[in-house]
């Protein structure tokens, strides 16, 4: 049987784009529905295209009560059953509560190489840093931000004159490559760390 996964995306989806691509007919998953906090989020159409179940939910409305707005997460989740849950640019930060109901049957990725540059504007930050090179990382999600078990890694080359944008453009490429390789292994319950060039 295969495995259920919800995709959760608060902005275009291009990762969820290329989850949603790579799960055809012999892959060990299946999307069961792609959920936002934004119901405008160009996600949401992508998925509706694709035939894929959408849900949307606006944490706006909730103002700081965000173990409200996550029990509004939950209830959709409990009609949709999953099994696994990838972050696909999801930009809201999960409680511990929230989190913990889901241990180890979440997923994100992250543009840079973890443990370096939790948080964001990490391609500005490794330009600065004088890195000589930059990537992505898929991990578990646990209550410490960034910071679960690391899944998987791609690697990009820094090269002289790159700007933030140039770096974005080509680590979001390995993206597209690692999230899916690592949300297929992952549902066929393998968990060993799988490292691209």
């Amino acid at each position: 049987m295969k495995r259920r996964v919800a995709i959760f995306a608060s902005g275009g989806g291009s990762n969820m784009a290329a989850l949603l691509a790579s799960m055809g007919k012999d892959h060990p998953a299946e999307p069961c529905i792609v959920f936002s906090n934004d119901p405008e989020a160009g996600a949401l159409s992508k998925a509706r295209a694709a035939g894929v179940p959408i849900a949307a939910l606006s944490h706006r409305p909730f103002g700081q009560d965000r173990a409200g707005f996550e029990a509004g997460i939950q209830t959709i989740l409990q009609e949709a059953k999953p099994d696994i849950i990838c972050l696909a640019g999801f930009m809201r930060i999960l409680t511990e509560g929230f989190i913990e109901c889901w241990r180890g049957k979440m997923l994100n990725i992250h543009p840079s190489l973890l443990p370096k540059y939790r948080g964001l504007h990490t391609h500005s930050r490794a330009l600065e840093a004088g890195d000589a090179e930059h990537g992505c990382t898929v991990h578990e999600v646990t209550p410490e931000l960034v910071a679960g078990p690391i899944l998987g890694q791609a690697r990009v080359v820094i090269h002289p004159g790159d700007t933030a944008e140039d770096l974005a453009a080509r680590v979001l490429e390995q993206e597209h490559v690692l999230y899916p390789m690592v949300l297929e292994r992952f549902a066929r319950g393998e968990r060993q760390r799988v490292d691209l060039p």
